[in-house]
């Protein structure tokens, strides 16, 4: 009776054991979450790391390494954000968010082709993933592969036809391919829904130059030299397509324009 009594008081002291240092564990989650708000990097890293140590078994661990992860990429230190994201996924590889945090970063460091794979996995297991569609796309574009870019961005404009980076990318990969007047449709299409964007004005100008209008060209630049007076790429291009025109004149008070909005900056 006495040895059944011993047992019972060693498991109890064995739970209570536990269940203090589960406690224990979700205290340094705790703490190493609120540091990472405050921005106290350095303590968010120790705690997490800490709590790793706790308890590498622990089911959580994966979240805990992408969120080390996370602290280490606002530290600047990629290559170490990049092997806990790593870690994260060796535990739960079809995590989306992991997998976009990591091919984000690879992005940052040019790896397009690891990029690429991260976001194949991500549309694999959520082929309605906007982010995931439109980067990979851009990676398609890096790769002049324009039809496959073209096609991820078709996906994304029938279940959003408002998509600007949709939109501005389909247009451009259009303009490589040649297909102006595919490429401004897609302009004009953002140009009527931000007729402030001088930045659209600009890209819709060039493109009326590929295609041999440049009145039409001078017109949007018109309309945005007076939404950005101050834009020297304004009257650079007006000059050069005044000089295109043989506006010999014309060329000389753009070019004019452009020297005396530089000087200001």
């Amino acid at each position: 009776m006495r040895e059944l009594r011993r047992l019972i008081l060693t498991g109890l002291c064995g739970v209570a054991f536990t269940a203090a240092m589960a406690q224990s564990r979700t205290e340094l989650i705790e703490q190493a979450l609120r540091a990472t708000e405050q921005d106290s990097l350095q303590l968010a890293e120790q705690l997490f790391r800490e709590a790793l140590r706790q308890d590498p078994t622990d089911g959580r661990n994966a979240l805990l390494f992408s969120n080390l992860g996370t602290v280490q990429r606002r530290m600047g230190r990629h290559e170490e954000a990049i092997a806990s994201y790593s870690l994260a996924l060796g535990l739960t590889p079809r995590s989306v968010t992991t997998l976009l945090n990591r091919a984000s970063l690879y992005l940052e460091q040019n790896l397009l082709n690891k990029a690429y794979v991260d976001y194949c996995q991500a549309l694999d297991i959520d082929s309605h993933n906007r982010e995931a569609r439109l980067y990979r796309a851009y990676i398609y574009q890096q790769r002049r592969e324009l039809r496959e870019a073209r096609a991820d961005y078709d996906i994304v404009l029938l279940d959003d036809p408002e998509n600007e980076t949709a939109r501005l990318g389909r247009s451009v990969a259009y303009q490589r391919e040649g297909r102006l007047r595919e490429a401004m449709e897609d302009m004009n299409h953002l140009v009527a829904l931000h007729p402030n964007r001088t930045d659209y004005l600009k890209a819709r100008a060039l493109i009326a130059v590929e295609m041999n209008t440049p009145e039409l060209a001078l017109l949007d630049l018109e309309d945005a030299a007076r939404l950005t007076p101050e834009d020297t790429e304004i009257y650079t291009l007006c000059g050069d397509i005044y000089t295109q025109m043989g506006r010999k004149r014309e060329a000389r008070v753009a070019y004019r324009k452009a020297e005396k909005t530089r000087g200001k900056r």
